[in-house]
């Protein structure tokens, strides 16, 4: 069975204003739709004048509103209050700087600005803009005022990039593969911020232990969990630092995260030991290798040497356990989230490793079931805390699983003391 995906039947109304970065939207659209939702387009004259409605209506097989069609005497309504109540989701990508203006200031003298301001759906915002004018001063203080919002999830300008403007610099909006995720995130979660003001240390992907100048020993993990744990933590208001090995996942979906990449298991055991003292929580989803070679061969063996060489056991040694370091080194407070991938009766397993791992959480997931696991989609498993029973995680999308690993890290957080309990 399919996981559910929990942007497939929501009604989106994707709002897009006069930034060059508007040209972008077809390719959200029909991403969009290609998951079962359902898309309305909303445009304002600029946004018209560089995107074409009629490309926009193709890919949603829905006719785009323009800013002159809300002076229509034949509608029964006004159209920013059908437009405003109609949506489960409202996307305002590209955000230019007038409409962060308005949004911010209540100026509703535009389609676009009087929608937003009339609906009550959760709203994601992706702002694009000049570098000069997104680190101008009123911008800036218009920007903040929007992160008071608390029906806003609100994703600024990538650090860096090649503007339209032949700038090198801050402005360019993240792309349509991070707009998606933040989407899917804001329908499962809404614009939750509970992990504001926390520092989360997570690690993702697999470590490669070399044998020769050609060869090397890792595994099939694409690194995908725990780069979605981490935008998720993201998403929800924690800085997050992502120490990663080769990744296959979208480039986009690194944007706003600050990045260190590792190879090697030693690699990564010298990262934790330098990010650990920081953290807040450490998150340990890298599929770390268990062997390695005490001195990997500095010239290519030929196929009859080479079996000859890895069945020596004295060329070998077992890789260190990072996850019992980071317990080790712990500092008075911090939450140790360890991750396990196993086969058989994964529970057993799992709960044997958590008692010997003495981390504050575990999750165990199944990587002989199809569908789960190393290159999936969707996964599920057991999540272990002390003091507590096993509880069962179906089968979901990966986002979905971060978000309720998230929730679970939040709650320890809360009982640590670092952070103050949801209310309302």
């Amino acid at each position: 069975m399919t996981a559910a995906d929990a942007l497939s039947g929501r009604r989106i109304l994707v709002g897009i204003s006069g930034s060059i970065a508007a040209v972008k939207m077809p390719a959200l659209v029909s991403a969009l739709v290609k998951r079962g939702a359902e898309v309305r387009c909303l445009l304002s004259p600029s946004a018209a004048q560089l995107v074409s409605p009629i490309a926009l209506s193709s890919l949603s097989r829905q006719p785009c509103v323009l800013e002159q069609d809300q002076w229509d005497h034949r509608a029964s309504r006004p159209l920013h209050i059908e437009l405003a109540e109609w949506p489960d989701l409202l996307l305002l990508t590209p955000l230019s700087a007038t409409t962060l203006a308005r949004l911010v200031h209540g100026l509703a003298d535009t389609l676009l600005a009087a929608t937003v301001m009339a609906s009550r759906a959760p709203v994601l915002v992706a702002a694009a803009m000049n570098t000069d004018m997104w680190e101008s001063p009123a911008v800036q203080r218009n920007w903040q005022w929007l992160l008071l919002d608390q029906h806003v999830l609100a994703l600024p300008p990538a650090r860096e990039g090649l503007l339209a403007c032949d700038r090198r610099g801050s402005g360019r909006m993240v792309e349509p593969e991070l707009i998606e995720l933040a989407a899917e995130s804001l329908a499962l979660q809404g614009p939750l911020r509970d992990l504001t003001g926390r520092r989360l240390l997570v690690s993702a992907g697999p470590s490669r232990e070399a044998l020769d100048p050609a060869r090397h020993l890792s595994n099939p993990s694409t690194g995908a969990m725990g780069v979605l744990l981490a935008q998720a933590a993201r998403l929800r208001g924690a800085e997050v630092t992502l120490l990663h090995g080769p990744l296959q996942v979208p480039v986009a979906w690194l944007e706003g995260l600050r990045c260190e990449p590792f190879t090697s298991a030693a690699e990564l055991e010298g990262l934790l030991q330098c990010h650990q003292p920081e953290a807040d929580a450490v998150l340990m989803a890298a599929a770390v290798a268990d062997q390695r070679l005490r001195e990997p061969l500095r010239h290519k063996l030929a196929k009859d040497e080479l079996q000859q060489w890895l069945l020596q056991p004295s060329h070998w040694e077992a890789v260190p356990d990072l996850l019992m370091q980071l317990v080790q080194r712990r500092r008075p407070g911090q939450i140790l989230f360890g991750f396990a991938a196993q086969s058989g009766d994964v529970l057993t397993e799992a709960q044997a490793k958590f008692a010997r791992k003495g981390c504050d959480l575990l999750f165990a997931n199944p990587i002989d079931q199809a569908g789960a696991g190393f290159g999936s989609a969707a996964n599920e498993g057991w999540l272990l805390q002390q003091g507590q029973a096993p509880v069962r995680i179906e089968s979901c999308r990966k986002l979905a699983l971060a978000h309720r690993l998230l929730d679970a890290l939040a709650l320890q957080l809360v009982q640590a003391g670092f952070l103050p309990p949801v209310t309302g």
